[in-house]
């Protein structure tokens, strides 16, 4: 915990994020989560830098058009350059319905999938801890989904293709060894009370990074001959958003409260962050790779312990037969 506390403490005193700068001239580019907080901050952003449309992927349609709207009048930019799209994260049904929606676009040039919980509270959906259902399983299902339609994008317009899965660099407080069992890893996220619930966020972000990675180096290299599609992992540092808005303990409340004042960058500042783990200028030094203050950063315990190495292979075999069952085909890239 000391090292991560040095880490955090100069990511958030002593690093500036520069404003992102490339153009996304002509480009079309997905942000889910994006009614509010960093995703519509990035999609700001985004409409900035010339994107041509920016499709917000939202739960609620009534709160996406209203973010729309507030986007419309800010950049000056006409309607036809934003859309809003349903995305239900916690629904199988919702992520391949969106997918294949998006399947129809005529280019798709990047996807920011920064929808995700983060609760003191254990509920599950069909089945499944709602942490991981969300922030793993929905997250990952929706990458996978939509690589498709961003290779046939990068080919038709001869570029690189990207996707950002914002993460969390609270994975470096992970510990790999609570997911030791004789059974399934899942099976034991799915029974209350053998995790502890405080530890699940961190855990689900971790999760998540072993997936982005054996799709990055094994189902999606990036190589002219399989896929011109570059896939980052980027954490936006400590930040003021509504991921918070759960209610939890007074005592936690207000230490929270304290530490992201004393910290937390704005919102406009971690949108920052996540339109540039989606820069078209993202390459070979940064697929598969983790992001932090807007540079690859180390993978941390819980990759490059041998335990850590031990439980993403366990993990892995365990999430994408899951997938596979769920959209048959999905990993056969």
């Amino acid at each position: 915990m000391a090292p991560y506390a040095y880490t955090l403490l100069r990511s958030q005193l002593f690093v500036s994020i520069p404003v992102p700068t490339e153009s996304f001239t002509g480009q079309t580019v997905i942000v889910t989560g994006s009614n509010t907080g960093l995703g519509l901050e990035a999609a700001r952003h985004l409409l900035n830098l010339d994107a041509a449309k920016v499709i917000l992927a939202v739960r609620t349609v009534s709160k996406g058009e209203t973010a729309a709207q507030d986007l419309i009048t800010s950049c000056y930019v006409p309607s036809t350059r934003v859309e809003v799209w349903q995305l239900d994260m916690s629904s199988r049904d919702s992520v391949k319905a969106f997918a294949k929606r998006a399947s129809g676009l005529q280019r798709l040039d990047a996807a920011i999938l920064n929808a995700g919980v983060l609760s003191s509270k254990w509920s599950t959906i069909d089945g499944v801890e709602h942490h991981v259902a969300v922030n793993v399983i929905g997250t990952v299902l929706l990458e996978l989904l939509l690589l498709p339609t961003l290779r046939r994008s990068a080919q038709r317009t001869a570029s690189k293709g990207r996707i950002a899965i914002i993460g969390s660099d609270l994975m470096y407080t992970a510990d790999p060894t609570i997911l030791g069992t004789d059974g399934k890893i899942l099976d034991k996220l799915n029974t209350r009370d053998a995790i502890p619930i405080g530890a699940y966020y961190a855990l689900s972000k971790l999760l998540v990074f072993y997936a982005h990675r054996y799709i990055a180096s094994s189902l999606s290299p990036l190589s002219p001959e399989q896929s011109s599609v570059v896939l980052t992992l980027a954490t936006p540092g400590a930040c003021t958003s509504e991921i918070f808005r759960d209610e939890m303990p007074l005592a936690q409340k207000v230490f929270m409260s304290v530490m992201l004042k004393l910290m937390a960058r704005t919102t406009e500042v971690g949108g920052r962050t996540l339109v540039h783990a989606v820069s078209p200028s993202m390459g070979t030094e940064e697929h598969g790779k983790f992001l932090m203050d807007c540079e690859v950063a180390t993978d941390g315990y819980g990759v490059e312990s041998e335990i850590g190495q031990k439980m993403e292979k366990h993990w892995n075999e365990e999430l994408f037969a899951h997938l596979e069952s769920i959209a048959p085909g999905c990993t056969k890239l």
